[in-house]
């Protein structure tokens, strides 16, 4: 047999065996029924929604329902204004132990660079977690406004109405200049039961 191009020197071409020819027929006859599926195109899926906090219109409503509730005057704040607060049950001497840094600080949270309903998740699970570990004074770190224009500090007036409307906080008070003055807030927590 002459020697196509293809082929190498030395090597032998296989001739095709009866078992190969069977093999090949039985395959034929079995698949000669079948035809090709057809299928309807699939419709590309709908864009997803663009994506929403979960809880932010819930936040936003209980934000305007906090600021409803509280006089006008406790919802202003300057920026160097001192903050304190005690719910009825606290007497004047415990704020005034608060306002002098007496009560060891176990924890703090800095709110600097968070968005409104950043720092409000983030004081809620804060304080969640303070009170859950039994600890009895925290600081908030509000900062002082500075930055945020004619509209006055944002943070900390957002921070006195939300601590306000917190039962687990007990009192506040503005902290020592060496702690954070007007920027900050002491804490009182109600102990855990």
């Amino acid at each position: 047999m002459p020697r196509t191009a293809s082929e190498a020197p030395g090597t032998n071409r296989v001739e095709p065996t009866t078992d190969t020819e069977d093999s090949l027929a039985l395959f034929r006859s079995a698949i000669k029924d079948v035809r090709p599926l057809t299928q309807a195109p699939v419709p590309p899926a709908p864009p997803k929604p663009p994506a929403r906090a979960r809880f932010r219109r819930l936040d936003e409503q209980q934000v305007l329902q906090e600021s409803l509730t509280l006089a006008p005057g406790e919802l202003l704040v300057e920026t160097g204004d001192e903050l304190i607060f005690r719910r009825a049950q606290i007497d004047g001497r415990t704020v005034e132990r608060l306002r002098r840094g007496e009560y060891t600080v176990r924890d703090e949270i800095d709110l600097h660079g968070l968005t409104e309903v950043e720092a409000r998740l983030a004081v809620r699970a804060f304080l969640h977690s303070a009170v859950a570990h039994g600890l009895r004074c925290v600081r908030v770190i509000h900062g002082k406004g500075l930055g945020s224009g004619p509209r006055g500090p944002v943070l900390k007036s957002a921070v006195n109405v939300w601590l306000r409307n917190t039962q687990s906080v007990l009192a506040f008070a503005s902290a020592r200049q060496v702690d954070g003055g007007t920027g900050a807030l002491y804490v009182l927590l109600q102990r855990s039961r």
